[in-house]
């Protein structure tokens, strides 16, 4: 049995490709290296994977006394992960990147174990382009990221998605969320939630209903959950007896959720981007504007580059620009199916398959 350390943490565009391959090696023995107060804790734990802890946050971005204090905390994350690769001595380190997974990863450079990385983005983060040289693999998500990485062993693998995405149909989606079997559309700001989509969702979601009658499958992200539930109220205070919504925080089971959708609205997460080729929806993308290294918007743009997505900026989001391009799009059926189709075809079901036989690869040698 292979013993294998895997890392990624901060938000669900690193953990979930962490998860789906740690799912795909539960014969092998697992240990999961991330930050206890972040979202990876709960989501790892769940899954029954041994959590190993390491504290570390994101590198300020200007010299300081923060920057000092943010260089002392790595050292010591990486000193403690170097620990932790001595006292369980892993085959191999797996990681996806983001400043969760720099200490495992260094601590594997240090104490010589081979390492292979995941980088979700069209441009590559810092940690990835820093620490992908000394890699023994590097997979990508996109191919236009390969020219960032000094490494000859690069592999565009796609994001790891869930095994889910493959077999469940729309309609047990639909059928599993208790939602008629029509158009639905699927509002979502990521797995922390977006305050610019839901302002402009919450003002025009009757009319979303009522007008267009579609379905409108709305999650808020947890801190932003009881201000939308403030502002609904407000502007329409009979939402709760209108069957075309649900209406939730977060959703455990975002498969069931995409899957049952026809259009998305949705920030541009990598992990986004994948799930939603994954369901053959039309996405209208809104990207996060403070994203490090830009790279929502380059993710982005490289979706609508393909013909698989539409584009509003983050500054330009009115409920009214938001009612017209999902009317719009709604009333052009060929556009609608075109969207779907192409970001269909951009979906790579097998990236999790690849990334596991790699990863097999480096244990033996090959």
């Amino acid at each position: 049995m292979a013993r294998y350390f895997i890392t990624g943490g901060g938000t669900g565009g690193h953990i979930y490709p962490a998860v789906a391959v740690a799912e795909r090696l539960l014969e092998e023995e697992i240990y999961y290296v991330g930050n206890p107060k972040n979202l990876e804790y709960d989501i790892v734990t769940q899954k029954g994977f041994r959590f190993l802890p390491v504290c570390v946050h994101g590198m300020p971005r200007s010299l300081g006394v923060d920057f000092v204090k943010w260089a002392f905390q790595l050292l010591y994350a990486v000193f403690k992960c170097c620990l932790y690769i001595f006292k369980y001595r892993p085959d191999v380190v797996f990681g996806t990147g983001g400043y969760v997974s720099a200490p495992a990863l260094l601590a594997a450079k240090l104490m010589k174990v081979p390492y292979m990385m995941h980088d979700c983005d069209a441009q590559p983060g810092l940690v990835t382009r820093k620490i992908s040289p000394y890699a023994a693999c590097v997979s990508l998500a996109f191919d236009c990221a390969e020219k960032y990485i000094n490494n000859k062993n690069c592999k565009i693998n796609g994001n790891p998605i869930r095994e889910k995405f493959k077999s469940l149909s729309k309609q047990e989606a639909r059928k599993n969320l208790g939602i008629s079997d029509k158009l639905t559309l699927c509002v979502m700001g990521g797995s922390q939630g977006a305050r610019t989509i839901n302002n402009a969702t919450v003002e025009i979601i009757k009319k979303l209903s009522n007008e267009l009658d579609i379905q409108v499958i709305f999650q808020t992200g947890k801190k932003n959950f009881d201000m939308v539930i403030e502002q609904l109220l407000l502007a329409y205070p009979d939402y709760e007896r209108d069957n075309n919504l649900i209406i939730r925080p977060y959703f455990e089971d975002m498969v069931t959720v995409l899957k049952a959708s026809d259009v998305a609205v949705s920030r541009s997460g990598s992990l986004s981007i994948s799930e939603i080729c994954a369901s053959a929806i039309a996405p209208i993308f809104v990207p996060y504007p403070h994203a490090a290294a830009d790279h929502q918007r380059k993710n982005a743009k490289f979706m609508c580059d393909k013909n698989a997505g539409l584009y509003i900026e983050d500054a330009e989001l009115s409920p009214q620009k938001l009612y017209e391009t999902i009317r719009d799009l709604i009333s052009n059926t060929d556009k609608l199916h075109d969207l779907q189709k192409n970001s269909l075809a951009l979906a790579k079901f097998d990236g999790t398959e690849m990334i596991v036989a790699q990863l097999k690869d480096i244990i033996n040698g090959k």
